[in-house]
């Protein structure tokens, strides 16, 4: 009902139903994926494995604009091309150090961790733009952490190497969130998810394949093998990459029929469901206090959007009330005498307003 209610594009609401199940679907369908291939195949080769995702992406992506079904819009300059390549690397590495998480932890526990991103992202965002928020939203980002915390004392195969990467990796998540507000502020050179989510895949392969070669240069070979022992493992491999794709699809398809809001709502929700299906797959041990460690990061992340949307709509609110005000004044005025003095208006504002909030929902991470 309430996915109908903010559907401004006219979809139906079954279109969007089943749009939802599919974001969730493949959302979930590439991290099992991932981790069964790096875990359960004798494939530990993350970097090659995002170089898959990151080809696929290309290669659909630049399918779907060269039948203009997704047009691609295109870089004008060569300032806009540097920046996109900038968000590139940033996205590269959010993917491969995803991807190598999961070698060393549970689906479980990579989403848990995951889940702490608002609070780089709140963090980073004042650091590096001076950007504050109103104390509600400070206060959640309390349990996000506390949560962590637990949840990482009661998790069975607690890894520091795994904690580590995924916990870097949700940090460079957030940064390329900032970074992108930064870099993107001229409206002539910002791009749709889907163009944007093209060119940063076309640039990480042109990283990944360097990179694959120095760190991973067995990992060709072990693929070969592996799709020459069993060609499930090919189909695996090729399905885990087109997913890649149309994860950043459904996420784009999503915002379009519902709202930033919903969206952000939904996501919250999925890494719970994600959480609940790989324990369920792949059987892997679960504590009380782990859950509950969880379900703290979980609620503080649920007070955190909810901040952030009461702070927007006051903000709007007091927006609206300083243009009324200053309307009303303004055509009062006119018959006034020219030596009484005009009081001026006081205008409202807040550190979390709708023109300060240049955070711009890039592509997910593959």
């Amino acid at each position: 009902m309430a996915v109908h209610a903010a559907n401004p594009h006219g979809a139906s609401p079954i279109v969007t139903f089943l749009t939802i199940v599919a974001w969730y679907t493949s959302n979930i369908g590439v991290l099992l994926l991932n981790k069964y291939l790096l875990s359960s195949t004798g494939f530990h080769h993350p970097v090659f494995l995002t170089l898959c995702h990151m080809l696929a992406c290309t290669a659909i992506g630049g399918g779907a604009s060269l039948f203009r079904i997704l047009p691609m819009k295109p870089v004008k300059s060569w300032q806009q091309f540097m920046k996109i390549a900038v968000l590139a690397v940033v996205f590269c590495l959010t993917v491969v150090l995803g991807n190598a998480s999961l070698k060393f932890i549970p689906v479980s526990f990579n989403q848990a961790i995951g889940s702490t991103t608002p609070f780089f992202t709140a963090v980073l965002a004042y650091a590096m733009q001076g950007h504050r928020e109103v104390p509600l939203t400070y206060y959640s980002l309390i349990p996000i952490m506390a949560g962590v915390v637990v949840a990482s004392g009661g998790e069975p195969l607690f890894n520091i190497i795994g904690f580590t990467f995924c916990l870097t990796a949700t940090a460079l998540r957030a940064l390329k969130s900032v970074l992108q507000s930064i870099l993107m502020t001229d409206p002539s050179e910002k791009l749709d998810p889907m163009s944007l989510l093209l060119y940063m895949s076309a640039t990480s392969v042109m990283l990944l394949v360097p990179m694959a070669a120095v760190v991973e240069p067995g990992a060709f070979g072990t693929a070969v093998r592996l799709i020459r022992a069993s060609p499930h493992f090919g189909y695996w491999l090729l399905g885990n990459s087109a997913l890649a794709y149309f994860v950043n699809l459904t996420n784009f398809l999503v915002t379009k029929y519902t709202s930033a809001l919903t969206l952000q709502v939904l996501g919250n929700a999925k890494g719970v469901v994600a959480a609940a299906v790989s324990v369920a797959v792949f059987r892997n041990m679960v504590t009380a206090q782990g859950c509950g460690g969880y379900a703290i990061t979980v609620a503080g992340v649920f007070m955190y959007s909810e901040s952030k949307r009461r702070a927007k709509a006051a903000a709007a609110s007091a927006s609206a009330n300083a243009k009324a005000e200053g309307e009303g004044n303004g055509s009062s005025g006119g018959g006034k005498n020219s030596n009484e003095r005009e009081t001026p208006v006081a205008t409202a504002t807040t550190t979390t307003g709708a023109a300060g909030d240049l955070y711009f929902r890039g592509p997910e991470r593959a």
